[in-house]
């Protein structure tokens, strides 16, 4: 029974270390708060229109070009996986005939 104690003791022992650690590295970020404005800051409450950006088309646009991205880097390597089939599979036949 205690050699089941001991054991358990090993295997968490570490993971508490590591936790304790982890507290003590993360604790002061939050005991300091968010950050403070600078002085003499003050938020702007309405911007006029000649100044605001449509986030709604960039965020569309950004995530359309990542797909386009995606999707060419994505048929480049199947196009390459199908030229390294064929020719394995040219190899082996080769190796066939001449067995």
């Amino acid at each position: 029974m205690r050699a089941s104690v001991r054991c358990v003791l090993r295997r968490i022992a570490p993971l508490l270390a590591v936790a304790a650690i982890c507290l003590v590295v993360v604790a002061p970020v939050f005991a300091q708060g968010g950050p403070q404005p600078p002085e003499g800051f003050v938020p702007v409450t309405e911007v006029p229109a000649s100044e605001q950006l449509p986030a709604a088309p960039l965020v569309m646009g950004a995530y359309a070009f990542v797909w386009v991205v995606l999707v060419v880097y994505l048929w480049s390597i199947a196009r390459r996986l199908t030229k390294v089939q064929a020719e394995i599979d040219r190899l082996v036949s080769r190796l066939d005939k001449g067995a």
